[in-house]
């Protein structure tokens, strides 16, 4: 996979020139002068290395459009009604409303699903949504005790304590400030932060499996209210914390931590002591803390070594599909193919990473990426209406029933269907995916600017110098390729507004008021233009698709199809089949007394159409191999299901009889291509990988017999 190196993308083309279009002015570059200070936001305070892009504060971007659409479904599913069904997020005898922080439901869960429902509630506006996140959010203020520390805590046999639950409120408190300026939130985060400071070296963030490969969270968040307050005391603990990592530069990491045993009759080879940790969600989380800590080091050193960590897991497990890679719980050698799944923890955690290191670096390959996963890979993770979700989802995912998968699959137990109940990490954490992903479409600059970064319908609200602007995003892409930028505002102003060109993405078209503009836009980096602007401004953006398909050379010369960002599935019939919710739930599923279960059913989905394709195409000629048709873009607002799919290709595939389920339950892994058949050739469908909830995203390739690899048939 291609890495753009931070030294590339600080580069900049100087075709600057003036447009005669009311004194715009047009600039192709990397990154927006650092060397500026925002006047409105915050960014990156000295000595910190200077932010090339700033969070807005949470509530100055809504959504429309699809993503509107799934954050309302979301929060009237599954994320806005754990309250009342999970029973580690009822009130009563909860230690996160507890003074003292004890009781029966305290760790994790509860700041799991705080992080999303509190950003969405404000996201949304939703009065009730806002009174429930603000009723937690006072409950662990009041938590705080007399050393600073708050909520529940956890202690090992030798006294250490797990701040893992803790890095997660943190992000909660912090939401709640940007949305509500809450000057308590600073005091109590200053305090606990003293109380960290203070807490003994030898035992901090020691034991208790989380906390060590996850500092980065409790590292963003002291690096947050350094930039508040510029207490250089906070200095001392980024330090500490990453000092007491552990490790994700570490490329000789012998000593193997939970999870990493080796099946029977297995060693593991030498190349897996290059990650610390092979759990994946630790590496879709914990990779970007060296990055998190560059802010501060300003050594290029640890920022490179995010870039390594994310390239080494995808060397091996993630030469698939869909921008993640095979983990299940964890990533195992000889378990690299596109059937090994990634769990919905660790896609909207690495959804977040993206967000976080593109703030971090300005390097636009980390748009490319989040939006690859949050178009691909997510959606399908989760039911259309919100109301339950998989633990795990891969690129090629053909049957999902309650059974049990292992060995295939890592884990133990019905982690395949669509569930309400199971999986209590995913159940909570999924609620942060759309509304992290919709506070970082848009970023404010360094120079008093506006930077569009991640593109979807959607209006923001900012200020420029001493005025205020909002601009209206109107499109529906990923599923079209043309997006309208409408600015208004009571009072003209200048500033710079930064358009992303997607890598992807070649000669696009940038119009201001239905002019061209004099540059030309440039895969992977900004098209900056600065104007007086005035309201009722028109900005039109064009990113001419066009198909491409991808050789996975490492991954037995599999191919995947692409229009734009989107990834595309084979069409499979899906037939889904009803099952209540407490007798196909895993062994750890509580919910709350009296809870109608039946109200929350789970789903087995099982294919009603042939799923054992190869692609029969020319590799050379993708545009002829694949033949794209558009549909009307559906009623509901909601593009993600195989029938509301507004966009489908067309091309040609055999069947490839040896190809079938595994003696596991799952679709076998791939051979050798190209495939030897002599089934007829047919025409077979291919819609957005996103909308397919079975899916065969990496073909195999199939040719002429004489030539082609006669595959075992698969073990029964």
């Amino acid at each position: 996979m291609r890495i753009i190196l931070f030294s590339i993308v600080i580069a900049t083309i100087t075709s600057c020139s003036d447009s005669g279009q009311d004194n715009l002015k047009t600039l192709v570059m990397g990154l927006p002068d650092t060397l500026k200070q925002n006047v409105n936001y915050i960014g990156n305070q000295q000595p910190l290395k200077a932010s090339p892009l700033i969070k807005l504060p949470t509530g100055a971007i809504s959504p429309r459009g699809w993503l509107k659409e799934m954050m309302l479904r979301q929060s009237e599913g599954l994320t806005g009604n754990l309250g009342k069904i999970s029973a580690w997020l009822q009130k009563k005898d909860n230690a996160w409303l507890n003074p003292e922080g004890k009781g029966n439901w305290g760790w994790e869960e509860v700041p799991y699903w705080l992080k999303g429902y509190i950003s969405m509630a404000y996201i949304l506006k939703k009065d009730s949504m806002i009174r429930e996140s603000e009723l937690w959010i006072k409950g662990v203020m009041n938590s705080q005790r007399s050393d600073g520390n708050f909520g529940p805590t956890f202690l090992d046999k030798e006294g250490r304590e797990d701040f893992w639950p803790k890095m997660i409120m943190l992000y909660c408190l912090q939401t709640y400030y940007e949305a509500t300026q809450d000057k308590k939130v600073i005091e109590f985060m200053t305090r606990f932060f003293q109380y960290q400071m203070q807490y003994d070296d030898e035992k901090f963030l020691r034991g208790h499996y989380w906390q060590g490969v996850r500092t980065g969270d409790n590292l963003h968040s002291v690096i947050w209210l350094y930039n508040q307050t510029q207490d250089t005391s906070l200095l001392k603990l980024m330090h500490k914390i990453h000092r007491n990592s552990n490790s994700w530069a570490n490329r000789n990491a012998v000593e193997k931590q939970k999870n990493h045993i080796p099946l029977p009759g297995q060693t593991w080879p030498a190349w897996y002591n290059q990650l610390t940790d092979w759990h994946n969600v630790n590496v879709a989380q914990g990779f970007r803390e060296p990055g998190t800590y560059y802010q501060v080091s300003k050594d290029q050193k640890d920022l490179q070594s995010s870039y390594e960590t994310f390239t080494i897991i995808r060397d091996y497990f993630g030469q698939v599909p869909g921008g993640m890679f095979g983990g299940d719980e964890v990533s195992r050698p000889g378990f690299g193919d596109p059937r090994q799944a990634i769990e919905t923890c660790g896609i909207v955690e690495q959804m977040n990473s993206d967000e976080h290191l593109l703030r971090i670096t300005g390097d636009l390959f980390w748009a490319d990426h989040v939006e690859e996963v949050a178009f691909n890979t997510y959606p399908a993770a989760v039911m259309p209406d919100f109301r339950s979700l998989r633990y795990l989802t891969s690129p090629n995912m053909v049957q999902n029933d309650d059974k049990d998968h292992a060995p295939g699959i890592f884990n133990n137990g019905p982690y395949l269907m669509m569930n309400p109940f199971s999986s209590r990490c995913c159940q909570h954490n999924h609620t942060q995916g759309w509304p992290y992903f919709t506070e970082n479409l848009w970023m404010a600059t360094p120079d008093n600017g506006i930077a569009a970064v991640i593109y979807s319908a959607s209006e923001v609200k900012f200020k420029a110098g001493e005025n205020e602007f909002s601009i209206s995003e109107e499109t529906n892409y990923p599923f079209e390729d043309t997006i309208r930028l409408k600015l208004s505002a009571k009072k003209s102003g200048a500033f710079p507004l930064y358009l992303r060109i997607p890598g992807w993405c070649e000669q696009a078209v940038v119009l201001v008021n239905g002019k061209p503009i004099n540059a030309i836009p440039t895969p992977s980096l900004f098209v900056k233009l600065e104007k007086k602007w005035r309201d009722g401004d028109i900005i039109t953006i064009v990113f001419p698709m066009k198909p491409r398909i991808q050789i996975w050379s490492r991954n037995k010369n599999s191919v995947s199809a692409h229009y734009g960002p989107l990834t595309f599935s084979l069409k499979i019939g899906e037939q889904y089949v009803r099952k209540e919710s407490d007798k196909t739930a895993q062994y750890d599923s509580k919910w709350q007394p009296g809870v109608d279960t039946k109200a929350w059913p789970s789903f087995e989905i099982y294919p009603t159409t042939p799923w054992n394709y190869g692609l029969d195409i020319n590799l050379s000629e993708p545009e002829k191999a694949l033949r794209v048709f558009r549909k009307p873009w559906p009623l509901d607002d909601f593009p993600f299901t195989a029938e509301n799919a507004p966009l489908f290709i067309e091309t040609t595939g055999r069947i490839i009889p040896e190809w079938t389920l595994d003696q596991y339950g799952l679709c076998a892994p791939l051979q050798d291509s190209p495939a030897k058949t002599m089934e007829s050739l047919d025409t077979i469908t291919l819609i957005p990988m996103g909308a397919a909830r079975l899916r065969i995203s990496a073909f195999p390739q199939v040719g002429d017999p004489f030539i082609s690899v006669q595959w075992k048939p698969t073990k029964p």
